[in-house]
């Protein structure tokens, strides 16, 4: 990462991640089982590779798609190591950071943090069970809507022996 200037870069959260074999391996496995006759038909019809990619086989595979895209978001979602190894700007921290500086460590927020006087400030343990809540919130939101697509994406992807 220093080679590359990405200490203290987002691109530092994102870069090393960005592939993930077993997800390749998901997505590989759902394509090859795609029906050839399918392919083969639309070939007739004089359709280029990059037109049965996109008509046919992307419409196909929305439910592997989902998966594969709620995996990566869970999994930036709650990587903070990454973070913890390459930024040093607290400003720059990814939510799980915070969450693992304030509740983890037990870090005192302080009155600035909150923007609120010293007798005014809640307590502490309700400060953190408050950033536990906000980061659970948007999984919380997002997977029900995906939920429908999980299964049958996981299943039709696995590789079948």
């Amino acid at each position: 990462m220093r080679q590359f200037n990405l200490i203290d870069s987002l691109w530092a959260l994102i870069l090393p991640t960005a592939v993930s074999a077993f997800n390749v391996i998901v997505v590989r496995a759902f394509f090859v089982n795609l029906p050839e006759e399918l392919i083969d038909a639309a070939r007739i019809d004089g359709a280029s590779e990059w037109q049965i990619f996109r008509r046919i086989a992307l419409p196909l595979s929305k439910a592997v798609l989902a998966v594969v895209g709620l995996f990566y978001g869970v999994g930036y979602w709650n990587a903070f190591f990454n973070a913890l190894l390459y930024l040093n700007d607290a400003s720059k921290w990814p939510l799980q950071m915070v969450l693992r500086t304030y509740v983890i460590n037990g870090t005192e927020m302080g009155t600035a943090e909150m923007g609120q006087a010293v007798e005014a400030a809640p307590p502490q343990t309700t400060i953190q069970m408050a950033i536990l809540v906000i980061s659970i919130v948007p999984i919380v939101i997002v997977y029900p809507f995906l939920q429908r697509h999980f299964t049958k994406g996981v299943l039709t992807g696995a590789v079948k022996g």
